[in-house]
Protein backbone atom coordinates (compact mmCIF):
# COMPACT_ATOMS: atom_id res chain seq x y z
CA UNK A 1 0.00 0.00 0.00
CA UNK A 2 1.60 3.32 -1.18
CA UNK A 3 0.51 5.21 1.89
CA UNK A 4 -1.86 4.74 4.94
CA UNK A 5 -2.64 8.38 5.35
CA UNK A 6 -6.25 8.91 5.00
CA UNK A 7 -7.07 5.39 4.56
CA UNK A 8 -9.87 3.68 6.68
CA UNK A 9 -7.96 0.86 8.93
CA UNK A 10 -10.23 -1.64 10.88
CA UNK A 11 -8.51 -3.14 13.94
CA UNK A 12 -10.27 -5.53 16.23
CA UNK A 13 -9.04 -6.77 19.64
CA UNK A 14 -8.21 -2.54 19.87
CA UNK A 15 -8.59 -2.61 23.87
CA UNK A 16 -4.95 -4.00 24.61
CA UNK A 17 -1.84 -5.49 23.51
CA UNK A 18 -0.91 -5.12 19.82
CA UNK A 19 -4.26 -3.45 18.40
CA UNK A 20 -3.87 -0.86 21.22
CA UNK A 21 -0.21 -0.02 19.85
CA UNK A 22 -1.59 -0.84 15.77
CA UNK A 23 -4.64 1.70 16.90
CA UNK A 24 -2.06 4.47 18.22
CA UNK A 25 1.10 3.93 15.41
CA UNK A 26 -1.81 3.46 12.63
CA UNK A 27 -3.54 7.00 13.71
CA UNK A 28 0.23 9.04 14.05
CA UNK A 29 0.29 7.82 10.49
CA UNK A 30 -3.13 9.73 9.36
CA UNK A 31 -5.48 7.01 9.07
CA UNK A 32 -9.04 6.78 9.65
CA UNK A 33 -10.02 4.36 12.61
CA UNK A 34 -12.53 1.77 13.05
CA UNK A 35 -11.75 0.23 16.40
CA UNK A 36 -13.64 -2.84 18.09
CA UNK A 37 -13.08 -4.98 20.78
CA UNK A 38 -14.84 -6.71 23.37
CA UNK A 39 -14.12 -5.27 26.50
CA UNK A 40 -15.58 -1.58 26.72
CA UNK A 41 -13.40 -0.70 29.64
CA UNK A 42 -10.04 -1.26 27.48
CA UNK A 43 -11.49 0.41 24.44
CA UNK A 44 -12.13 3.09 26.27
CA UNK A 45 -8.95 3.49 27.28
CA UNK A 46 -7.70 3.01 23.75
CA UNK A 47 -9.57 5.79 22.93
CA UNK A 48 -8.06 8.33 25.27
CA UNK A 49 -4.35 7.28 23.86
CA UNK A 50 -5.00 7.67 20.16
CA UNK A 51 -7.78 10.72 20.86
CA UNK A 52 -4.71 14.05 20.65
CA UNK A 53 -3.45 11.96 17.21
CA UNK A 54 -6.25 10.53 15.64
CA UNK A 55 -8.85 12.22 13.31
CA UNK A 56 -11.72 10.70 12.43
CA UNK A 57 -12.34 7.66 14.54
CA UNK A 58 -14.99 5.06 15.75
CA UNK A 59 -15.04 2.63 17.92
CA UNK A 60 -17.29 -0.57 18.56
CA UNK A 61 -17.71 -2.76 21.59
CA UNK A 62 -17.89 -6.61 19.49
CA UNK A 63 -18.00 -9.94 20.40
CA UNK A 64 -15.97 -11.00 16.99
CA UNK A 65 -17.39 -14.60 17.33
CA UNK A 66 -21.07 -13.23 16.75
CA UNK A 67 -21.25 -13.57 13.19
CA UNK A 68 -24.95 -11.03 12.83
CA UNK A 69 -23.13 -8.69 15.54
CA UNK A 70 -19.54 -8.52 13.36
CA UNK A 71 -21.57 -8.10 9.83
CA UNK A 72 -23.66 -5.34 11.58
CA UNK A 73 -20.44 -3.93 13.32
CA UNK A 74 -18.75 -3.72 9.15
CA UNK A 75 -21.70 -1.98 7.80
CA UNK A 76 -21.44 0.57 10.44
CA UNK A 77 -17.89 1.08 9.78
CA UNK A 78 -18.63 1.42 6.00
CA UNK A 79 -21.75 3.56 6.63
CA UNK A 80 -19.79 5.76 8.80
CA UNK A 81 -16.47 6.42 7.13
CA UNK A 82 -17.50 5.78 3.69
CA UNK A 83 -15.08 2.93 2.46
CA UNK A 84 -12.44 0.67 3.75
CA UNK A 85 -9.16 0.32 3.09
CA UNK A 86 -7.31 -2.23 5.81
CA UNK A 87 -8.50 -4.69 8.09
CA UNK A 88 -6.53 -6.06 10.97
CA UNK A 89 -8.21 -9.39 12.39
CA UNK A 90 -5.99 -9.23 15.69
CA UNK A 91 -8.63 -9.99 18.35
CA UNK A 92 -7.20 -13.04 20.21
CA UNK A 93 -7.94 -15.17 23.31
CA UNK A 94 -6.16 -18.71 24.76
CA UNK A 95 -6.75 -21.30 26.88
CA UNK A 96 -4.38 -23.73 28.71
CA UNK A 97 -5.38 -27.47 29.32
CA UNK A 98 -4.99 -30.97 28.16
CA UNK A 99 -7.12 -32.62 25.49
CA UNK A 100 -8.58 -35.01 27.82
CA UNK A 101 -9.87 -32.46 30.19
CA UNK A 102 -10.70 -29.47 28.07
CA UNK A 103 -14.27 -28.86 28.12
CA UNK A 104 -16.06 -28.04 24.50
CA UNK A 105 -17.27 -24.77 25.47
CA UNK A 106 -13.24 -23.32 26.13
CA UNK A 107 -12.65 -25.42 22.62
CA UNK A 108 -15.93 -23.88 21.29
CA UNK A 109 -14.64 -20.22 22.91
CA UNK A 110 -11.04 -20.03 21.43
CA UNK A 111 -11.94 -21.24 17.85
CA UNK A 112 -14.89 -18.96 17.84
CA UNK A 113 -12.92 -15.93 19.03
CA UNK A 114 -9.37 -16.70 17.04
CA UNK A 115 -10.67 -18.93 13.84
CA UNK A 116 -14.17 -17.68 12.96
CA UNK A 117 -13.52 -14.32 14.18
CA UNK A 118 -11.28 -13.82 11.35
CA UNK A 119 -13.13 -15.57 8.79
CA UNK A 120 -16.12 -13.29 9.66
CA UNK A 121 -13.67 -10.01 9.77
CA UNK A 122 -12.29 -11.18 6.03
CA UNK A 123 -16.10 -12.21 4.96
CA UNK A 124 -17.88 -9.25 6.11
CA UNK A 125 -15.22 -6.34 5.09
CA UNK A 126 -14.61 -8.32 1.74
CA UNK A 127 -17.41 -6.14 -0.47
CA UNK A 128 -16.73 -3.07 1.09
CA UNK A 129 -12.82 -3.82 0.54
CA UNK A 130 -13.22 -4.78 -3.28
CA UNK A 131 -14.83 -0.98 -3.88
CA UNK A 132 -11.39 0.50 -2.82
CA UNK A 133 -8.25 1.11 -5.69
CA UNK A 134 -5.85 -0.66 -3.01
CA UNK A 135 -6.90 -2.83 0.06
CA UNK A 136 -4.66 -5.07 2.34
CA UNK A 137 -6.31 -7.55 4.93
CA UNK A 138 -3.92 -8.84 7.35
CA UNK A 139 -4.99 -12.16 9.60
CA UNK A 140 -2.81 -13.11 13.25
CA UNK A 141 -2.03 -16.29 13.29
CA UNK A 142 0.89 -16.98 15.53
CA UNK A 143 4.31 -18.74 16.29
CA UNK A 144 2.03 -21.99 17.55
CA UNK A 145 0.26 -21.89 14.16
CA UNK A 146 3.72 -23.24 12.83
CA UNK A 147 4.24 -25.73 15.33
CA UNK A 148 1.86 -27.04 18.58
CA UNK A 149 2.55 -27.15 22.23
CA UNK A 150 1.36 -29.15 25.03
CA UNK A 151 -1.35 -28.17 26.64
CA UNK A 152 -2.34 -25.22 23.93
CA UNK A 153 -4.48 -27.80 21.44
CA UNK A 154 -7.17 -25.33 20.80
CA UNK A 155 -5.06 -22.33 20.30
CA UNK A 156 -3.26 -24.23 18.14
CA UNK A 157 -5.49 -25.95 16.05
CA UNK A 158 -7.06 -22.03 15.50
CA UNK A 159 -4.15 -20.69 14.70
CA UNK A 160 -3.07 -23.23 12.46
CA UNK A 161 -6.36 -22.95 10.87
CA UNK A 162 -5.59 -19.04 10.93
CA UNK A 163 -2.68 -19.68 8.33
CA UNK A 164 -4.37 -21.77 6.55
CA UNK A 165 -7.66 -19.93 5.57
CA UNK A 166 -5.14 -17.31 5.11
CA UNK A 167 -2.92 -18.72 2.57
CA UNK A 168 -6.36 -19.51 0.65
CA UNK A 169 -7.52 -15.95 0.81
CA UNK A 170 -3.96 -14.76 -0.71
CA UNK A 171 -4.41 -17.26 -3.56
CA UNK A 172 -7.86 -16.59 -4.33
CA UNK A 173 -7.14 -12.27 -4.26
CA UNK A 174 -4.45 -13.39 -6.47
CA UNK A 175 -4.19 -10.23 -9.16
CA UNK A 176 -6.66 -7.92 -7.31
CA UNK A 177 -6.61 -4.79 -5.28
CA UNK A 178 -6.44 -6.97 -1.93
CA UNK A 179 -3.28 -8.00 -0.96
CA UNK A 180 -3.32 -10.05 2.18
CA UNK A 181 -0.29 -10.84 5.10
CA UNK A 182 -0.28 -13.61 7.74
CA UNK A 183 1.18 -12.77 10.75
CA UNK A 184 2.97 -15.50 13.14
CA UNK A 185 4.23 -13.73 15.82
CA UNK A 186 6.59 -15.05 18.99
CA UNK A 187 6.13 -13.87 22.35
CA UNK A 188 5.05 -10.43 22.62
CA UNK A 189 4.24 -8.58 26.13
CA UNK A 190 0.69 -8.56 26.13
CA UNK A 191 -2.31 -9.45 28.54
CA UNK A 192 -3.46 -12.63 26.38
CA UNK A 193 -1.86 -15.49 29.07
CA UNK A 194 -3.03 -13.18 31.69
CA UNK A 195 -6.53 -13.22 30.52
CA UNK A 196 -6.53 -17.34 29.27
CA UNK A 197 -8.59 -19.89 30.67
CA UNK A 198 -5.94 -21.91 32.85
CA UNK A 199 -7.28 -25.50 34.35
CA UNK A 200 -4.82 -25.53 36.67
CA UNK A 201 -5.24 -29.36 37.58
CA UNK A 202 -3.71 -29.50 33.96
CA UNK A 203 -0.29 -28.14 34.92
CA UNK A 204 2.45 -28.81 37.36
CA UNK A 205 3.04 -25.47 38.17
CA UNK A 206 0.71 -22.36 40.08
CA UNK A 207 -0.58 -19.62 37.57
CA UNK A 208 1.66 -16.91 38.50
CA UNK A 209 4.32 -19.13 37.55
CA UNK A 210 3.21 -19.80 34.10
CA UNK A 211 2.61 -15.55 33.75
CA UNK A 212 6.19 -15.57 35.17
CA UNK A 213 7.38 -17.84 32.72
CA UNK A 214 5.58 -16.47 29.90
CA UNK A 215 6.52 -13.26 30.78
CA UNK A 216 10.37 -14.11 30.55
CA UNK A 217 9.96 -16.00 26.96
CA UNK A 218 7.77 -12.56 25.72
CA UNK A 219 11.09 -11.00 23.96
CA UNK A 220 8.87 -8.62 22.02
CA UNK A 221 6.96 -5.57 22.51
CA UNK A 222 3.22 -4.57 21.37
CA UNK A 223 4.95 -1.20 20.02
CA UNK A 224 7.94 -3.30 18.01
CA UNK A 225 4.92 -6.03 16.55
CA UNK A 226 2.52 -3.46 15.72
CA UNK A 227 5.77 -1.36 13.74
CA UNK A 228 6.55 -4.43 11.67
CA UNK A 229 2.55 -5.28 11.16
CA UNK A 230 2.29 -1.94 9.72
CA UNK A 231 5.50 -1.83 7.34
CA UNK A 232 3.68 -5.26 6.00
CA UNK A 233 0.98 -3.04 4.82
CA UNK A 234 3.26 -1.10 3.21
CA UNK A 235 5.37 -3.24 1.45
CA UNK A 236 2.71 -5.71 0.62
CA UNK A 237 4.32 -8.58 2.21
CA UNK A 238 2.78 -12.12 2.23
CA UNK A 239 3.77 -13.56 5.75
CA UNK A 240 5.52 -12.26 8.33
CA UNK A 241 7.22 -13.15 10.93
CA UNK A 242 7.62 -10.97 14.49
CA UNK A 243 10.69 -11.70 16.66
CA UNK A 244 14.24 -14.10 16.86
CA UNK A 245 12.19 -16.80 18.34
CA UNK A 246 9.52 -16.80 15.69
CA UNK A 247 12.10 -16.92 13.22
CA UNK A 248 14.36 -19.48 14.88
CA UNK A 249 11.16 -21.58 15.52
CA UNK A 250 10.51 -21.52 11.60
CA UNK A 251 13.44 -22.53 10.70
CA UNK A 252 13.33 -25.52 13.40
CA UNK A 253 9.86 -26.48 12.01
CA UNK A 254 10.99 -26.57 8.59
CA UNK A 255 14.38 -28.51 8.83
CA UNK A 256 12.87 -30.86 11.20
CA UNK A 257 8.96 -31.49 10.33
CA UNK A 258 8.92 -34.57 11.62
CA UNK A 259 11.08 -34.30 14.94
CA UNK A 260 10.77 -30.90 16.04
CA UNK A 261 9.00 -32.00 18.85
CA UNK A 262 11.50 -33.94 20.15
CA UNK A 263 14.19 -31.36 19.27
CA UNK A 264 12.30 -28.89 21.59
CA UNK A 265 11.84 -31.46 24.13
CA UNK A 266 8.29 -30.91 23.66
CA UNK A 267 7.18 -34.67 24.71
CA UNK A 268 8.45 -33.94 28.41
CA UNK A 269 5.85 -31.94 29.09
CA UNK A 270 7.24 -28.27 28.73
CA UNK A 271 5.67 -26.89 31.54
CA UNK A 272 5.55 -29.80 34.53
CA UNK A 273 9.44 -30.03 33.54
CA UNK A 274 10.27 -27.23 33.79
CA UNK A 275 8.81 -26.55 37.33
CA UNK A 276 9.88 -29.89 38.62
CA UNK A 277 13.66 -29.07 37.34
CA UNK A 278 13.12 -25.69 39.69
CA UNK A 279 12.06 -27.46 42.83
CA UNK A 280 14.90 -29.61 42.35
CA UNK A 281 18.11 -27.26 42.54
Amino acid sequence: MKSLSGRVAVVTGAGSGIGRALAQQLANRGCILALADINPENLEQTRTLVSDSAGECSYHVLDVANASAFQTFAENVRRAHGAVHVVINNAGVALVDTIENMSYEDFHWVMNVNFWGVVHGCKFFLPYLRESDEAHIVNISSVFGLMSLPKQSAYNASKFAVKGFTECLKMELAGSPINVTCVHPGGIKTSIVENARVRTESLEITRDELLARFDEAAITTPERAATLIIRSIENNRRRLLIGRDARLIDFIVRVFAGSYEKILRLEKDILGRASHSTRSD
